[in-house]
C-alpha cells in the first residue's frame, strides 16, 4: 500500500472541521465505499482507510497528536504497536440508527405501538368462467378468529399482563454484534414478547 494519505483528505474535510462535519463526512464516505455497496476493487481498502481516519479525527487526543506529528506519531501508530485493528463504534451516535439498515434499506424496528400485519387468509371459492370474463364481484363470508373474552387476547388468565423481563417493558433489546472490524450496537424487537413489552 504506498504512503499513508492525509486523514482530513480521506474524509474530505478541512483541518478545522468540527465533530458534526466529521460525522457527516464519515457517514457519506462510509456509505459510498462500503464493500457491500461498492463493487470497486479498492472499496475494501478505502473503507478501512475511512474508518481509520475517523477513528483518529473523532478522538480529541489522537486528533491533537495527529495534527502535531501527522503519521509520524512519536511511539508509532496512534493505535499502538498493533496498528489499526478496527474499533468499537456506536452507529446510533453517528447515524441515528443502524448503519446497515440505513445503507441497505429496512430501517429500525417497529415501535411496539404499531399494528402487526395479519397473515394472509387463503380461501377456496369456485366461480364460473363467465363471472371471470365479465369481472363480476361476489361477496364471500369469512370466519375470522377473535380475541378471547376472558384474557382479551393477552393469554393471561385474568387479562392482566406484566412488563417483559427481557426488555423491561420496552419491546426492544439492544444486541451487540461484530461486523468486520466494527462492534455495533443494534436495536431489535424483543423475541420474548414480540415487541409488545408485555407478557402473560
Amino acid at each position: 500500500m504506498g504512503e499513508k494519505r492525509d486523514y482530513y483528505e480521506i474524509l474530505g474535510v478541512s483541518k478545522g472541521a468540527d465533530d458534526g462535519e466529521l460525522k457527516k463526512a464519515f457517514r457519506s464516505m462510509a456509505r459510498k465505499f462500503h464493500p457491500d455497496k461498492n463493487d470497486a476493487p479498492d472499496a475494501d481498502e478505502r473503507f478501512k482507510e475511512i474508518q481509520e481516519a475517523y477513528a483518529v479525527l473523532s478522538d480529541s487526543q489522537k486528533r491533537a497528536q495527529y495534527d502535531r506529528f501527522g503519521h509520524d506519531t512519536p511511539g508509532g501508530s496512534p493505535f499502538g504497536a498493533g496498528g489499526f485493528q478496527g474499533f468499537n463504534i456506536n452507529f446510533d451516535d453517528i447515524l441515528g440508527g443502524d448503519l446497515f439498515s440505513n445503507i441497505f434499506g429496512g430501517g429500525r424496528s417497529r415501535s411496539r405501538s404499531s399494528q402487526r400485519q395479519g397473515q394472509d387468509i387463503l380461501l377456496r371459492h369456485e366461480i364460473s368462467l363467465e363471472s371471470v370474463l365479465n369481472g363480476s364481484k361476489e361477496e364471500v363470508e369469512v370466519d375470522l378468529p377473535s380475541h378471547c373474552e376472558d384474557c382479551e387476547g393477552t393469554g393471561a388468565r385474568d387479562g392482566k399482563t406484566t412488563a417483559c423481563d427481557e426488555c423491561n417493558g420496552k419491546g426492544q433489546v439492544r444486541v451487540r454484534q461484530q461486523i468486520g472490524p466494527f462492534v455495533q450496537d443494534v436495536v431489535r424487537e424483543c423475541p420474548h414478547c414480540e415487541g409488545s413489552g408485555r407478557k402473560a
